[in-house]
């Protein structure tokens, strides 16, 4: 399902992570994303920040000003220089190769060169590629490996002592991708075709109110907030007290893109729609105001106590009452130091509180509307009950996508929806994906894919008729209830 105004899809100017997303420079305090083969990593641009990245260290102030997608070398000192002139292979230089392996054993004797020749070398400054070419010209039993077998060694070898990093700009294809190598249990093992896909069927497109509801490190609301591209806005429905979306950061957004971002906590969302949220806000007020006035009075008794300091009772009798004076002075200025750090403490606190209450009334305003263009839940939450409050706020004629990385949980949402009516062409359906290696006389499917994508339930909101509704619910508890019995009159005797 698709509508005017989609942004394509997710990773475009990421190229299939490998791309760079176009001629823009790299700036200091953007957010970055760093890739050396297939692995990679998110950091933030700093002047003299030292980055350790695959057993290697470097910095990168020489990448401030380069354009994204530029590949670098790691040079001596941690100083990355660009790699302008693309490296020979060096198995093109050799023409030598073997029929067959049968004869060569591995004895960990072929080598000649030990590891303190190696780390003699890494010391003289020789580059990667020099010690790969050392490599080979000291191994007894390279010349009598095949074709495939020399490339196989020299690709390893390249991986360990060659240092190459690609700066990219953070996408979504790339952050899944990165997330889902990395670290896929904080993303609920979502996978970037799944989320491809959730996008997708969700129909999230510029100037649309989405509903997010997720625990996956935030890049499922960082992938919507970048289909949005700065235009509509967002709904983050979390659990606990404060929202965790670290993979949003990393996209590295303006700040225009957070004037439209709204939290909202997951165990509000009852009092929200039974009406007792109002309630609920200004009790919270009242505890801000009970607390700064607590403060306040804690400051005033400390400043009514501080005439004459606790020090001058055990101070020894032997000072001179000019020390006394100086003492009493400095443990003065000390107190008066103390006060004002806990009043700027206790005036940051009732600040905070305040923009904290400001912005979760700004968020329940937007869910009375009940407008939302689109709802995606992707969460270890229990998705049912989630879902059954969350479609109170959908409009009709809108989409609602939910993953879980098992069926059942959905297979029960799917009964529930169908017994609550307000849907239609609801599909579950599970998501698959096998990546092929391309190579010359070598295409095939690779040896270790993905177990699988997750599943995902899909359906469209239609408008209910609640009288009808509500009548239908009362006329079918009615027919359930059993007739009344009969109360047994005793006959009077004449």
């Amino acid at each position: 399902m698709s509508g005017p105004g989609e942004v394509p899809a997710p990773g475009g100017g990421g190229g299939g992570g490998g791309g760079g997303g176009g001629a823009q420079p790299v700036s200091e305090g953007d957010h970055v994303v760093l890739k050396r083969e297939e692995v990679f990593k998110a950091v933030q641009v700093h002047r003299g920040r030292k980055i350790t990245f695959e057993k290697q260290w470097f910095y990168l102030d020489n990448a401030i000003g380069q354009q994204y997608g530029t590949t670098f070398e790691v040079s001596s000192g941690g100083v990355l220089q660009p790699l302008k002139v693309k490296t020979k292979e060096v198995a093109k230089e050799i023409n030598e190769a073997g029929v067959d392996n049968r004869n060569i054993i591995d004895d960990g004797k072929s080598q000649k060169l030990s590891r303190d020749d190696i780390e003699a070398l890494k010391e003289q400054g020789l580059k990667g590629q020099d010690i790969v070419q050392h490599l080979i010209e000291n191994s007894t039993t390279f010349r009598d490996k095949t074709g495939f077998a020399q490339e196989k060694y020299i690709k390893k070898k390249k991986k360990k002592y060659e240092a190459f990093i690609t700066i990219l700009k953070p996408t979504t294809r790339i952050m899944a991708m990165m997330y889902h190598s990395r670290e896929p249990g904080k993303i609920c093992y979502l996978r970037y075709d799944t989320l491809a896909q959730m996008l997708t069927l969700g129909n999230i497109h510029a100037g649309s109110k989405v509903i997010v509801a997720e625990t996956c490190a935030g890049l499922v609301l960082g992938a919507v907030m970048e289909r949005l591209g700065g235009f509509g806005s967002v709904i983050h429905m979390y659990p606990g007290s404060l929202p965790i979306r670290a993979a949003m950061e990393n996209f590295g957004f303006p700040k225009s893109f957070y004037n439209h971002l709204y939290d909202f906590p997951i165990n509000k969302l009852n009092s929200l729609l039974s009406g007792v949220f109002l309630a609920e806000k200004e009790t919270l007020q009242k505890q801000t105001e009970a607390m700064v006035e607590e403060g306040n009075g804690s400051l005033l008794n400390i400043c009514q106590g501080d005439g004459m300091p606790c020090g001058e009772t055990v101070m020894d009798n032997n000072k001179s009452e000019e020390t006394e004076a100086m003492d009493v002075a400095c443990e003065e200025a000390e107190n008066k130091e103390k006060n004002s750090d806990r009043k700027s403490n206790v005036e940051e606190r009732k600040s905070k509180q305040e923009d904290r209450l400001k912005k979760l009334q700004a968020a329940a305003a937007v869910l009375q509307e009940r407008n939302a263009d689109g709802l995606i839940i992707a969460s270890r939450l229990y998705p049912s009950p989630l879902l059954l409050c969350l479609l109170e706020f959908v409009a009709p004629s809108r989409p609602f996508v939910i993953y879980c990385q098992y069926k059942e949980p959905l297979l029960v949402c799917y009964s529930n929806l169908r017994e609550r009516g307000g849907v239609v062409n609801l599909r579950l359906s599970e998501t698959w994906l096998r990546g092929y290696q391309v190579l010359p006389n070598r295409t095939h499917p690779k040896l270790t894919m993905s177990g699988g994508g997750g599943y995902i339930l899909t359906g469209i909101t239609v408008a209910m008729d609640r009288t009808k509704s509500v009548a239908n619910i009362s006329e079918s508890q009615r027919s359930e209830e059993p007739a009344a019995k009969r109360q047994k009159v005793e006959e009077s005797k004449s």
